[in-house]
């Protein structure tokens, strides 16, 4: 695990706690996207920062998930979950920056729900390697993240909020994910579209094939 994290881990290991709780107002709104942003997916997927494990119960049960997550509290809460899906499951304690624990070249997916919102920027590179290294040639990746509206209305809302967002959550509405992805050699974005407003942007992509 990488020295900077450490500190998002102990501020996850808190969170985890009461997690679920605090995130019911969101989840109203996610758990109607989970379904259309899970169930397509086939074959061997991780899961980067599976969090409680709201997602499982949304895969098709001939998924083989990886589910990584750098808080060693938050894959407690998310294994009662992942003994309730339909898919096989199996949660890895590994840093998404790292993945020490992850063989390369093994998934045909990767999925990942507001990990790089929460990620900070000097790690997000790093975790894009570990994307493309553990991902086929060919494999994708769908990436959900929050980033600051230009609507003036909705940003007042945002800046309202950051504060208390990055205390609890660790995450900003300022992450350079979709820049980090444009310059990396080994992947490749293929659509952009926002689940709502101009906030909520997913990011589709490839592994390049070399």
């Amino acid at each position: 695990m990488r020295e900077g994290n450490l500190s998002l881990r102990a501020k996850y290991n808190v969170t985890a706690l009461f997690y679920d709780i605090l995130d019911y107002p969101w989840e109203r709104v996610y758990r109607e996207w989970r379904p259309l942003l899970l169930g397509d997916l086939r074959g061997k997927v991780l899961e980067a920062g599976v969090g409680t494990g709201r997602n499982f119960r949304h895969y098709h049960e001939s998924v083989e998930l990886t589910g990584v997550d750098l808080s060693d509290v938050m894959l407690k809460k998310a294994t009662r979950k992942a003994g309730k899906a339909d898919c096989k499951i199996e949660l890895i304690h590994d840093d998404a920056s790292v993945m020490q624990h992850v063989a390369s070249n093994q998934y045909d997916w990767i999925i990942s729900t507001f990990l790089c919102c929460v990620m900070p920027d000097e790690f997000q590179p790093m975790a894009l390697e570990q994307f493309s290294r553990v991902l086929k040639p060919g494999g994708k990746f769908r990436l959900l993240e929050m980033i600051y509206s230009k609507n003036k209305t909705i940003r007042r809302r945002q800046e309202f909020f950051s504060a208390f967002v990055e205390k609890v959550y660790g995450a900003r509405f300022d992450r350079k994910t979709v820049q980090f992805i444009e310059r990396s050699p080994d992947l490749e974005i293929t659509a952009k579209r926002f689940l709502k407003d101009d906030v909520y942007l997913l990011v589709e992509g490839i592994r390049k094939e070399t």
